[in-house]
This record gives C-alpha cells, sequence and structure tokens, in this order.
C-alpha cells in the first residue's frame, strides 16, 4: 500500500477525468452485468487462513476485461488488482489504476445481495477518478476529483450529523476475523446509541457513508484495491478521511475512518479508545 501525501490534492487534466469518468462507468457496466448473471457459481476457497477468503472465475474474468480496456486505453498507466497484482512500475507511476473485481466476494459466492466492483484511477494525492458498481440495487456511484459524486448521474452529497445517537456506523472483519478492539469499539458504540454493521464489502460501507446511509465507516485494515473507488466518493461527497490517528490522509497506510464531519472526531475517539494498534494487512 502506497503512502499518499495529504490534501489538497493536484489538478488533474480536464481531458484525463473525462475520459477516465467514460471508461471506468463502462467497465463498471459491464462488471454488473456479469456479477448479476454468475452470483453463486463458481467459487473456492482461496486458501487455509480464512474460510471467507474465496476466488471465483468471476473475480478473474472481471480482471483480466478491466486489464485489457485499461491497456488499450490508457497505454503505459499500470493497473493494481486483487487477482494479479501489480504492473512493474506501478510504485512510480504518476496515475496508476486500482481494481477489486468483486469487493465481497463471500457474498457474492453466498448469494448474498450485497458486493461491489471498484475501480479507482490514483495519483500521489489519493483517488482521481472512483467508481463503485453496486450491481444488486441497479446503481453505479462514480466521483472525479473536483467533480462530485454521483449515483446513476445524480448528484449526491453527505448527509452531516451532530450526533452519533441513532446512527449507522460500518466496519469489516480483519482476513482472519474480528480486529483486535472490535468487540469493545462495537459497546462503545452501542453506549452512544449508535448501531455497528459488519455487511462484507469495504467498498460498500464507505460508499454508504458517501450517500448518507451511515455516519462513519472504520477499516482497521484494508487493501487500496478494497477502497480506493469509494474514497473516491467519499472526499467528493465532503466526508472526512482519516486514520487512526486522526490525520487528514487520502488512503492511509494502516487504517481509515470515513465519516460525516461532525462526528468524526467522535467516532475517533471509540476506534482510538479500544483498538489495539499494530494488526497489519
Amino acid at each position: 500500500m502506497t503512502l499518499l501525501s495529504s490534501r489538497p490534492p493536484r489538478p488533474v487534466a480536464p481531458g484525463l477525468l473525462s475520459r477516465a469518468l467514460e471508461v471506468a462507468g463502462r467497465l463498471a457496466n459491464d462488471a454488473t452485468d456479469v456479477i448479476t448473471a454468475t452470483a453463486g457459481r463458481g467459487a473456492r476457497p482461496a486458501g487455509k487462513d480464512s474460510p471467507f477468503d474465496w476466488v471465483t472465475d468471476t473475480d478473474r474474468t472481471l480482471e483480466r476485461h478491466t486489464r485489457r480496456v485499461l491497456t488499450a486505453e490508457f497505454p503505459g498507466m499500470p493497473v493494481v488488482g486483487q487477482e494479479f497484482g501489480a504492473d512493474i512500475g506501478s510504485d512510480a507511476a504518476e496515475y496508476r489504476w486500482v481494481v477489486d473485481p468483486v469487493d465481497g466476494t463471500a457474498n457474492y459466492v453466498a448469494g448474498v445481495p450485497w458486493c461491489a466492483y471498484s475501480l479507482a484511477l490514483v495519483d500521489a494525492s489519493g483517488p482521481v477518478v472512483g467508481v463503485v458498481a453496486d450491481p444488486y440495487r441497479g446503481q453505479i456511484y462514480a466521483a472525479a476529483r473536483g467533480r462530485g459524486a454521483r449515483a446513476n448521474g445524480v448528484q449526491v452529497s453527505l448527509v452531516d450529523r451532530t450526533t452519533t445517537a441513532g446512527v449507522i456506523v460500518c466496519t469489516e472483519l480483519t482476513r482472519t476475523g474480528p480486529w483486535p478492539g472490535m468487540g469493545g469499539f462495537i459497546e462503545r458504540a452501542a453506549r452512544a446509541h449508535a448501531g455497528v454493521r459488519v455487511l462484507g464489502s469495504a467498498a460498500l460501507a464507505i460508499a454508504q457513508v458517501a450517500l448518507g446511509h451511515a455516519a462513519a465507516a472504520v477499516l482497521h485494515s484494508y487493501h487500496e484495491w478494497d477502497v480506493a473507488g469509494a474514497v473516491a466518493l467519499a472526499i467528493e461527497s465532503g466526508a472526512s478521511v482519516l486514520d487512526r490517528h486522526g490525520e487528514d490522509t487520502a488512503l492511509p497506510v494502516d487504517g481509515l475512518l470515513v465519516a460525516a464531519p461532525g462526528v468524526a472526531d467522535e467516532v475517533l475517539s471509540w476506534w482510538q479508545e479500544t483498538a489495539t494498534v499494530g494488526d497489519h494487512v
């Protein structure tokens, strides 16, 4: 995972933004068709360390398709993906594409309607363009630096909060189970009359904040491909994006908080009080 500089981000050529949005949106629509047509088929466990770590034909097919299209449309721009790793030179490139073909694969395998396709164009400042396909709700969420966030073309902006009472806070398990302090975090949220949900897709968890459905999302650890597309949505919707120390960093190397600005400090305090630092991906 690459440490990115604090915002404000550098400007990007308008032509690149427009082309990247168009191509990413097309790929997200392709992914929606494939995911909805194939859910529940062709999966097997990927390893022994987690019973919910799956690899599917769909993951690989979608990532191959994504790489083919991006290589043709943006020659020389490297791709980093969940299934096939990083192209040579991705760490030093001015721009790189980051893709997770199926975020929430365990849900996809089980037929639980909560998974996503995530694609982002990233530079040294963070996500430049991000798209998240939410196939089961027929939604494509898209954002570009300085252009806002949209759901199926309709502008969205974050709903700010002044209290955590009655709100939803999302989090996710790590690859091997609950993160250290997760139980305490849930209890701390409950004392503040907030509900914690673990739904199985980091991309959709963050998207819920951008869309105003959840007040915050806490990821104790993550891969860049899990979240880059959704972080673009969050930033453009007006969310606070912080690391576990409260620093304003778009894709921090160790943990991530995305929250409505009015409750970010409070949710961060729950995390800091309960989490054991040092559980890295």
